[in-house]
């Protein structure tokens, strides 16, 4: 796949996200990029995958524009940009601007992968955890792979509201009501005693803001501002994140025991990025782990991952002692529907 038709292919994904804004950019991207420019030159003689199952070129591209508009460095692009509308030629017209005043800018963005942080995807997590704390009767202990700035790791913070129950904090800026289908978790109180992550490039919430806020797509108002509310949250109850490659940390994760309660790994729309070998590494470290779990220190494994089924993502849930793995629900990616199946004891 070159670079024009992953930019395409993006623009379609980001359409059926409900972005059209960041749909019609790609477009025009894939259409009028040339390698007149340094920045055309290095995009569209990409050294690897640009699709966005490895390096999602289009997204970093769109993310460094973006980030232009958040700065208000770029008046012309700031003008195309929502709120506000443009033509294709006048937003095409912006951009060559921004290419030329901002060139530099632009190109040390593209060397650092996108970084959604969609905290929407707690609305899966939440129902996950919770039922893992409601079979165990214990307290959560979070290890999260693939966590970036750790916004997915205050879900325990933000407020779930599913039909007509409410989960975790009702007094959170962040609200996720995801159009939910299926039986409701366990309406318990979560506790969490224990949080931290690993990422290869972590963010700092307080540091890395504009980053952050800058590869959510500008059209979608209620998403920025919820971005925003769990950047808030981050910035005054941050999570360790450390630098790590996942299977280091994973090993040194579970080589800690925690008795009295349940030790969680997780990943959301992280795993497709590892590496065989680091996947192969995680996944034996988890099953040796296990061997040594107990009712009084167990171990329980939640994914929401793609699968070969197109429709959003597969959440899976494995416990042990027990070690049966469980399809419990489905979700959109960016979390705006899950469907629930539950947690079989």
């Amino acid at each position: 796949m070159n670079v024009p038709e992953s930019f395409l292919e993006q623009a379609q994904a980001c359409e059926n996200l409900g972005s059209p804004f960041t749909a019609g950019l790609l477009r025009l991207l894939a259409e009028k990029l040339t390698d007149k420019t340094a920045i055309g030159a290095k995009v569209l003689n990409w050294p690897r995958d640009p699709s966005y199952r490895t390096d999602a070129v289009g997204l970093r591209l769109a993310g460094a524009l973006h980030a232009l508009v958040l700065q208000k460095a770029c008046p012309e692009l700031m003008a195309c940009y929502p709120p506000n509308e443009a033509t294709p030629k006048q937003l095409w017209d912006a951009i060559q601007v921004a290419f030329q005043s901002h060139n530099v800018q632009i190109l040390n963005w593209l060397d650092l992968p996108p970084q959604t942080n969609e905290v929407r995807r707690s609305a899966a997590l939440i129902p996950a955890c919770l039922s893992v704390q409601d079979h165990f009767g214990l307290p959560l202990i979070l290890s999260e792979l693939g966590a970036s700035a750790g916004l997915n790791l205050n879900w325990d913070q933000f407020r779930l509201t599913l039909l007509e129950a409410e989960f975790c904090d009702r007094n959170s800026p962040v609200h996720l009501a995801p159009d939910w289908s299926g039986p409701l978790p366990p309406q318990i109180i979560p506790q969490v005693i224990g949080k931290a992550g690993c990422d290869l490039n972590p963010l700092d919430p307080a540091q890395d803001e504009l980053r952050l806020r800058a590869y959510i797509w500008p059209d979608q108002a209620r998403r920025v501002a919820r971005t925003k509310a769990s950047i808030a949250i981050a910035q005054a109850n941050p999570a360790p994140v450390d630098r790590s490659d996942a299977k280091d940390w994973l090993q040194q994760r579970l080589s800690q025991r925690h008795s009295g309660a349940v030790h969680v790994i997780y990943h959301t729309i992280a795993w497709q990025y590892f590496p065989p070998d680091v996947q192969k590494s995680c996944v034996d470290l988890i099953h040796t782990a296990s061997e040594a779990a107990t009712f009084d220190a167990p171990i329980a494994w939640v994914s929401m991952e793609a699968d070969e089924t197109p429709d959003g993502a597969c959440l899976h849930v494995t416990y042990w002692p027990g070690g049966e793995t469980q399809m419990v629900g489905r979700a959109d990616f960016h979390g705006r529907w899950v469907r629930w199946f539950g947690l079989t004891p």
